[in-house]
């Protein structure tokens, strides 16, 4: 066989396995980066009082609940943590902007936040008697707002009452829809702006360890927590952001059915230059008593070596491109339409995997059909010819 045959067919299968190994880390990648994003604002359940409300603002509930301490014990359970939100208007001297006070109680754990703090850090202490609030950079910027200044709040009651935050921290996650939206303060403070008592809230968020054990806790919650109450999962609290990352997912089976196609057909035209190539020889070997099923064999291994010769070089090209990018976020994206300002990766050994015994399969299977043709071959024409 020609170097100039072998080489094509090499790199037609390291291609298809470069690109498909990249395609799915960077959708995976992509899926986990703004499914943690939007957790992080609203964790995996909210759990809240099961009425027609539909504003920001909850129907108060009894925070000592006694199914709480037994959706505790799920070691499923990350963490339950009871919030309450109320919409304000910030103003200033210039501008105005609606908001949503998101308050928290002391059990909440800001480690989602912990990396994505542009000014200050997510602290919610009280310090000389000034309530804290933590502003996105999308707000801080159209109010002309930054660290440490005071933040006046006007909730529309009647009649209307005012609160004096001071900025303790600016956050910025890439999340328009959130950072355009949220300032997180406590819950102490919308309790005694509902005229609550501390044991009130206006509902629970529950953090689950694993994404795909949502829909059975999720089950679990509503069954526990009775009538009074109503739990939905964040793919059910934001629709559309996750039915826009299932779409990824077509994207992503397009890409790999059209690369396995392309790597298939190019082994395809390999295998019959192969055989044309060596008609003589296997004529021969018929000659001597070699059978039509052997013969097939050989030269399907011989072709399968140069598919593992391509997967193996391919992986290589396309974990190390996958790793640069990791590591130094080389591609950068617009955030403001892609929610991430960098093209996000992630390394699934099983999905590698897969790709890699999918392709090898793929390719074999379909190497089967052009063998046929040496079922065809006469020994005594193809030794005449030679």
């Amino acid at each position: 066989m020609s170097k100039a045959v072998l080489y094509i067919a090499i790199t037609s299968v390291a291609l298809s396995v470069l690109v498909m190994i990249v395609s799915i880390c960077i959708v995976t990648g992509f899926k986990n980066e703004i499914t943690q994003k939007v957790v992080g604002f609203g964790s995996h359940i909210r759990l809240k009082n099961f009425d027609n409300n539909q504003s920001f603002e909850e129907t108060p509930v009894n925070i000592s609940q006694p199914f709480i301490k037994t959706l505790r014990a799920d070691n499923r359970i990350e963490k339950i943590t009871a919030f309450a939100s109320k919409a304000g208007i910030i103003k200033t001297d210039e501008d105005i902007q609606g908001v949503v006070i998101k308050g928290l109680d002391s059990l909440y754990q800001a480690d989602f936040f912990s990396d994505k703090m542009f000014q200050g850090r997510f602290d919610l202490s009280i310090v000389n008697g000034q309530y804290p609030a933590i502003i996105s950079k999308n707000i801080a910027d159209k109010m002309n707002l930054k660290l440490n200044d005071p933040l006046v709040v006007y909730f529309i009651e009647q009649p209307p009452r005012i609160r004096k935050f001071v900025i303790r921290g600016i956050y910025n996650t890439g999340l328009e829809e959130f950072d355009n939206m949220y300032v997180f303060s406590l819950l102490s403070v919308i309790q005694k702006l509902n005229n609550w008592t501390p044991d009130q809230a206006g509902g629970f968020e529950i953090s689950l360890k694993n994404l795909n054990d949502l829909s059975s806790v999720n089950h679990k919650v509503y069954e526990l927590s009775g009538f009074q109450f109503n739990s939905l999962t964040i793919k059910e609290l934001y629709p559309d952001i996750f039915h826009w990352l299932d779409l990824q997912d077509v994207n992503v089976i397009i890409i790999l059915v059209l690369m396995i196609l392309v790597a298939g057909i190019n082994m395809i035209s390999t295998l019959l230059i192969i055989i044309l190539e060596n008609t003589s020889t296997i004529g021969l070997l018929k000659a001597i008593g070699a059978r039509n099923a052997g013969i097939r064999k050989i030269f399907i291994y011989v072709a399968s070596g140069i598919v593992l010769t391509g997967l193996v070089i391919g992986n290589l090209i396309a974990l190390t491109l996958c790793f640069l990018q990791y590591r130094y976020h080389l591609v950068g994206l617009p955030q403001e339409s892609y929610y991430v300002s960098y093209v996000p990766i992630n390394f699934s050994p099983v999905n590698i995997l897969l790709i890699n015994a999918g392709t090898l399969i793929a390719c074999v299977l379909v190497m089967v059909i052009p063998s046929v043709i040496i079922t065809r071959i006469n020994p005594v024409k193809s030794l005449r010819y030679e």
